[in-house]
């Protein structure tokens, strides 16, 4: 009876190592392979995704922590506190964040639609212009430092 069990233990470690050699040669071709990958650059003119319900109610909820516990500087603390707040909350008593949440998603749907058919439409001349005029003003502040450090060198 030892050699049957012994023989069944010995398969199963086999496999098992069978398993993990795969694994680690797996991984190692991985991590050979990756490279960082470049972050793509955001639109600084995207609307920014609304808020949810909870998010809605931490709004408020820290201002009514904060007048209570004004001694307390921990972020933490008022996440958590503000965490199980939420959680005791009746579905009637979340209503409100709920609402808000939801309107705050229509309002930004619509300015999804209206970025997004800006963006299709592509760059537009008073866009471009806009960063022309940015670039020269850097230009021109660049040039008057200039010329106020040679007028420090004269006068010295």
């Amino acid at each position: 009876m030892k050699g049957g069990k012994s023989k069944a233990a010995e398969a199963k470690r086999a496999d098992s190592n069978a398993r993990l050699s795969v694994k680690k040669k797996g991984a190692a071709a991985v991590g050979k392979k990756t490279a960082k990958k470049e972050k793509a650059v955001k639109d600084p003119n995207k609307p920014k995704r609304p808020a949810s319900a909870f998010f809605v109610f931490m709004e408020e909820f820290r201002k009514q922590y904060k007048e209570k516990h004004p001694a307390n500087k921990s972020v933490s603390v008022v996440g958590k506190a503000g965490g199980d707040k939420w959680k005791s909350l009746s579905e009637a008593e979340k209503a409100p964040y709920v609402a808000k949440a939801e309107k705050r998603k229509t309002e930004y749907n619509k300015s999804m639609q209206a970025y997004n058919k800006r963006m299709a439409e592509g760059p537009t001349a008073a866009e471009e212009e806009e960063s022309d005029k940015s670039r020269s003003e850097v230009n021109d502040d660049e040039e008057d430092e200039d010329e106020s450090g040679e007028e420090e060198d004269d006068e010295e």
